[in-house]
């Protein structure tokens, strides 16, 4: 690929919320804590419900050793709150869906649990908004595409918020190697374009 692979890692800071701090995601290290965030009923359409830590771990395992996707563990000043994935369109089934440009890069997003001290209005915007520095700065991409699942109404609502224009409703199709399986999946798609001027970017 001729595109620029992801930094080892990436902080940004966000005034009036905190560092946030990406890294390269340690499938074994990591396995606790995200296997806490997937193995619930708000995150269903993450598609591990059910899953064991182990089965979580090997899934990510099987994801370091690949050149075209990547996860990331997202921390707040330390504390991990969200799960980032970046991957290639042309190397993902989302490409038999929609016609991928040059400088695209697809991102799923996780955000972790709110603690105890409940709904952290702010969060999901500060979130969102590292991410899109991350991959059109860290990474220079030009756009970058989203695929929730048609009923996750939540996640089409974040996106939107953030800019996202929303593009046609698809079916991704189902995948089935030896090494992968993904169901058929009913998607929105949407898409954000790289604006002529962003803030800048501190990576590591």
């Amino acid at each position: 690929m001729s595109e620029q692979r992801p930094a080892r890692t990436f902080e940004h800071t966000v005034p009036g919320f905190g560092t946030v701090r990406l890294r390269p995601l340690d499938p074994e290290r990591d396995a606790d804590t995200v296997h806490s965030w997937v193995d619930t009923e708000r995150a269903v359409f993450w598609g591990m419900t059910g899953l064991t830590r182990d089965q979580v771990a090997e899934i990510y395992t099987h994801m370091a050793g690949l050149d075209t996707h990547h996860a990331h563990l997202v921390e707040k000043d330390g504390v991990p709150v969200a799960l980032l994935q970046t991957y290639e369109p042309a190397a993902d089934r989302v490409s038999e869906c929609y016609e991928v440009r040059p400088g695209d890069i697809g991102v799923h997003v996780l955000l972790a649990p709110a603690g105890p001290e409940g709904r952290r209005p702010g969060w999901t915007s500060a979130l969102l908004s590292t991410f899109t520095v991350y991959v059109f700065h860290a990474l220079g991409r030009r756009r970058v595409v989203v695929d929730p699942d048609v009923r996750n109404a939540k996640a089409i609502t974040r996106f939107r918020s953030q800019g996202f224009e929303l593009g046609p409703a698809v079916v991704l199709p189902e995948i089935d190697l030896p090494d992968v399986h993904l169901p058929e999946k009913h998607a929105r798609l949407a898409f954000l374009t790289r604006p002529a001027a962003t803030p800048g970017t501190g990576a590591g």
